[in-house]
């Protein structure tokens, strides 16, 4: 279907006619061709002889389409932007960002928008708000880059701590840590470090703070990419409860978070209430899961998950050289033990098949030399005797299934299980991030254009995530994906005729998902 709009770029104002057409791998894309051009001196428009012989009218069609032309002063997508910015008014998102940083937060909203609704790059801001009503912001491409340039530390963290005050409640803050890629040499924070991604490239290590319950992201903070998760720990916390102020703060993080000194650190701050998995290269862990092996299988342990029950108690254990007292949650899953016990057999047989084969196998070298005894024949040329190293096996099995969890103040193994399997919000957030919202390279140059790029990122993420939310909990992802969601609302446009907004008639679908998302029908 082919519209006709406007577009002013300079003194000039052209005539283009745009076609939508869908593009398999992008989703909805449009096509726009220059046929013609507005008389500066009599305000007419001017067509192009090429687009007039292509249409094949006749003077009176052309005259009387040239009339309408006139009067049309544009053609304009609206049902997204109306979504989205109702969404961040409602959610009080638009508040806090107007709070902390009233010179650009419109301009900063409207980049986070079209992050959101457009996979191409941020220099097309521009684009996007010429061909959508509402924004009412210029975002070229010198302007998104000034931008990315003018948002200080300080305008960021007051924005953290308005968006924290508004949306707080009394909720557990998973932690995690992803790393963002960069071929910049400019960036200072951007070094060579464990890329999650396996690229070559150095990094940035980006720590997410989010809601549980709101499954909101409520703050984040970047560090150099050679970190390891478990060094930033303490430094994080510091900073969000030093933002927020003192209060009661309840942690819940992954095994690359633990060690010895951070328990010991998060014990000593009363105002922290943790759960934290301890890891198996703990003797700790080791010595929980002996004194369970034998007892646990019972009907009494049984804890329900989402899938097969597992069995799970709680003790109070003592910690560390001080004494002091934490809740210690051990769990057996036997589905999970059975299964690593059957891969792991697998893997071996296959090996000693191999290495009575090709012992000196480069390829398998580590897992041969691990499981098996292989030993060469001084007799017999090329004949090999192999033995399965049944004691390494068992050793390799001993924490198989079992998972242990502390806390200093979680004492139901059901609970504490429940709340640590919640955590994956966190993981589905950052697939957001680095997939739908740019955040796979840093295409930009230096430290204060990439703090930034990744801060408008993540405001996109939050109006993402609130998406994300309302439609699992309307169920509404067995109509729609979320792709699909956003392109019925582009659908919705709305026209200007001599100076007069005329909104065209919105579909079943359109109102279904403003109603979904409380969101008042938009109208003219």
């Amino acid at each position: 279907m082919s519209s006709i709009t406007k577009q002013r770029v300079g003194k000039y104002t052209y005539i283009y006619e745009s076609t939508s057409y869908w593009d398999k791998k992008k989703g909805p894309r449009n096509r726009k061709i220059a046929i013609g051009r507005v008389d500066c001196k009599t305000g007419k428009a001017v067509y192009k002889a090429e687009y007039l012989a292509r249409t094949g009218q006749d003077e009176n069609k052309q005259q009387q389409r040239r009339e309408l032309i006139q009067a049309l002063d544009s053609v304009k997508d609206y049902g997204l932007s109306y979504f989205l910015l109702e969404i961040a008014t409602n959610i009080g998102l638009s508040k806090a960002m107007q709070e902390r940083m009233p010179q650009y937060w419109k301009e900063a909203l409207t980049l986070a928008c079209y992050l959101v609704a457009s996979d191409k790059a941020i220099a097309y801001c521009d684009e996007f708000v010429s061909n959508n009503e509402g924004f009412d912001t210029n975002m070229t491409s010198q302007r998104s880059s000034e931008l990315l340039g003018r948002i200080g530390y300080g305008e960021r963290q007051g924005f953290y701590q308005s968006w924290h005050r508004h949306i707080y409640e009394r909720e557990y803050i998973a932690l995690d840590i992803t790393s963002v890629s960069s071929y910049s040499k400019q960036i200072a924070g951007c070094e060579w470090g464990y890329n999650r991604d396996h690229e070559d490239l150095a990094q940035l290590n980006i720590c997410m703070l989010f809601g549980e319950r709101s499954k909101l992201p409520v703050y984040q903070t970047i560090y150099s990419g050679s970190l390891k998760d478990v060094s930033t720990l303490e430094s994080t916390i510091a900073e969000f409860t030093g933002m927020v102020g003192k209060s009661e703060y309840r942690f819940v993080m992954d095994k690359g978070f633990f060690s010895t000194r951070n328990v010991n650190m998060l014990l000593k701050r009363e105002e922290c209430k943790f759960l934290i998995p301890v890891a198996f290269t703990s003797k700790f862990a080791l010595k929980q899961i002996d004194s369970e092996r034998k007892d646990i299988d019972q009907i009494n342990n049984v804890i329900h998950t989402s899938g097969p029950p597992v069995r799970g108690v709680c003790k109070v254990r003592t910690w560390g050289k001080e004494g002091k007292k934490v809740y210690t949650h051990v769990y057996y899953d036997p589905e999970r033990a059975l299964k690593a016990r059957n891969e792991l057999y697998e893997y071996v047989t296959r090996l000693q098949e191999l290495a009575k084969q090709e012992p000196d196998n480069k390829d398998e070298v580590i897992g041969i030399n691990k499981y098996l005894i292989v030993r060469k024949s001084a007799l017999v040329p090329g004949e090999v005797g192999v033995t399965i190293r049944k004691d390494v096996i068992e050793e390799s099995l001993k924490s198989a299934g079992w998972l242990v969890l502390i806390s200093n103040h979680i004492s139901d193994p059901q609970e504490a299980l429940d709340i640590y399997r919640f955590k994956d919000v966190v993981e589905k957030g950052f697939f957001k991030y680095k997939n739908s919202l740019g955040l796979d390279r840093l295409r930009v140059r230096s430290d204060e254009r990439a703090e930034n790029k990744i801060f408008i990122s993540f405001i996109a993420l939050v109006l993402v995530s609130h998406i994300h939310k309302v439609m699992e909990e309307k169920q509404l992802y067995k109509k729609w994906t979320l792709e699909r969601l956003l392109i019925i609302l582009a659908k919705l446009k709305i026209f200007t005729v001599n100076g007069n907004r005329i909104l065209r008639p919105l579909t079943k679908e359109q109102k279904d998902i403003f109603e979904a998302f409380s969101i008042a029908l938009p109208d003219s």
